[in-house]
């Protein structure tokens, strides 16, 4: 078997054992039992269930789903250092179904063979798409593997129905300042592993500072930390105000966060430049959000709602391309998926463009809220029974279909809202053809309204005359 076992890392240690220099912090820091980790309680715990597992060697199948810097990885390495079982480590984004079909098959022989069962750790397990994740199913069934998968992604959302029953869900919250200010205090004392033998001072506006800027991440909050300890050796000082702190978050080029602002920035400059009809930047958001780790099922979604809002009829083609384009992805994940999603974003930019729908269904939305809600007309309303069409359910009703030019006349929205229009069409693409359709439409209505309302009068005349009344001039 080719994947990473997690008992030897000597490109990150030294011959000794020790770490490098070159380790960062927040892997030298990384709990080496349950005691250290900070996690829910019925996890970790003295009586959580992980540690009742590990203790009896029958880890089951886990799904581990929480943000970054919540403990994932960390939880698969403490399994991998206190199971019988062999133990192997791979990434989604660098690992094909092909390459992991071999190592499950080899896993199902050294079962079979030696009796001998094999952990499979697969981070970011959310990168393959649901008809890939099929390959896992024989093997978790036989309890040839236990599959340890992490994920960031709602496990609901990307992970199939199948695969989801035969796993255990742990869900990791984000830290609580609290957690992190002792992860970090932790970092500061220890010395074969963290900064204790270099002496930094770290008052508690600092700390408090460090653990809410963290968000919930511990390897956030000891990046920092170790960037603010360089920092302060630079200027031959011990101390680590929150002043520094602050500096040090300022300067810092920010990364791409699928929860932070960089991630909205990202979503609009594609969403804009495919509304400006540029291809060319169009292609290169694309790129860059998908390099950057974000969902591609995230992109496609907003590729979807694109072809909704922005060019809508003025050519429906879009909507179906784009939603192609998800089904594409779905079924060749990634890299090779995402050479549809830049072929439906490019149709997108240059596709004709049209927000007519968008804005008849934002003008209802807006009636709906603020008009009472009036009865639906009677000469629309269904009139399954003798009852209902005695009392007018359906009267006057035309069926359009009979009629010489497909148009009934008969008016569809309640009387307070009536020849309300909220769809007006423009002038391009598709819709230029259905903005004159619709023109002929309302020309019909207007003159059969017109012929209805003349007949009417007539009538009403009719029977003035008949019972000897003087007909009304109102």
């Amino acid at each position: 078997m080719t994947g990473r076992l997690f008992d030897t890392e000597p490109s990150r240690r030294g011959t000794d054992g020790e770490f490098s220099p070159s380790t960062p912090l927040a892997d030298r820091m990384r709990p080496r039992s349950l005691d250290e980790v900070e996690g829910p309680e019925e996890v970790v715990g003295a009586n959580g269930f992980l540690r009742r597992s590990i203790s009896e060697d029958r880890v089951p199948s886990l799904i581990l789903w929480g943000p970054p810097g919540v403990g994932k990885t960390t939880l698969a390495r403490l399994i991998a250092s206190q199971t019988s079982s062999l133990f192997l480590s791979y990434s989604a984004v660098a690992t094909g179904v092909k390459e992991m079909r071999e190592v499950l098959e080899e896993a199902q022989q050294l079962r079979t063979r030696h009796g001998k069962r094999t952990i499979l750790f697969l981070d970011e397990i959310h990168r393959f798409n649901r008809s890939q994740q099929d390959v896992f199913l024989p093997y978790v069934e036989a309890g040839d593997v236990v599959l340890i998968g992490a994920t960031t992604e709602n496990p609901s959302f990307e992970l199939n129905g199948a695969l989801l029953s035969r796993c255990k869900v742990v869900v990791l919250e984000p830290l609580a300042p609290e957690a992190i200010a002792r992860i970090v205090q932790r970092a500061l004392r220890d010395i074969p592993r963290g900064l204790g033998a270099r002496d930094f001072q770290l008052d508690d506006d600092a700390l408090s500072f460090v653990a809410q800027a963290a968000g919930g991440d511990a390897r956030r909050a000891l990046n920092l930390i170790e960037a603010a300890a360089a920092d302060a050796e630079a200027d031959k000082v011990k101390r680590i105000d929150v002043t520094r702190l602050r500096d040090l978050l300022q300067r810092k080029v920010l990364l791409y966060d699928k929860a932070g602002e960089e991630h909205y920035n990202l979503i609009s400059a594609l969403h804009k430049s495919m509304r400006e009809s540029d291809p060319d930047a169009t292609v290169y958001w694309l790129v860059r959000m998908l390099e950057a780790g974000e969902d591609p099922l995230y992109v496609a979604r907003r590729i979807v709602r694109f072809a909704s809002e922005d060019i809508g009829l003025a050519d429906p083609r879009a909507l179906r391309i784009s939603l192609d384009a998800k089904d594409a992805y779905d079924f060749l994940g990634m890299p090779e998926g995402s050479l549809a999603l830049a072929e439906a974003a490019v149709y997108c930019a240059l596709a004709p463009k049209s927000n007519a729908v968008y804005e008849a269904e934002n003008e209802a939305k807006r009636d709906v809220a603020e008009q009472p809600a009036e009865p639906v007309p009677a000469v629309i309303r269904n009139a399954v029974t003798k009852l209902m069409r005695e009392v007018g359910y359906g009267k006057g009703y035309r069926y359009a279909h009979a009629e010489p030019e497909g148009v009934g006349g008969i008016e569809c929205l309640p009387d307070s809202l009536r020849g309300r229009r909220y769809y007006r069409p423009r002038k391009s693409g598709e819709e230029a053809e259905l903005s004159r359709r619709l023109e002929a439409v309302l020309k019909l209505r207007q003159e059969k309204w017109a012929r209805e309302a003349e007949e009417k009068e007539k009538r009403k005349k009719s029977r003035a005359r008949g019972s000897g009344e003087e007909p009304s001039r109102s």
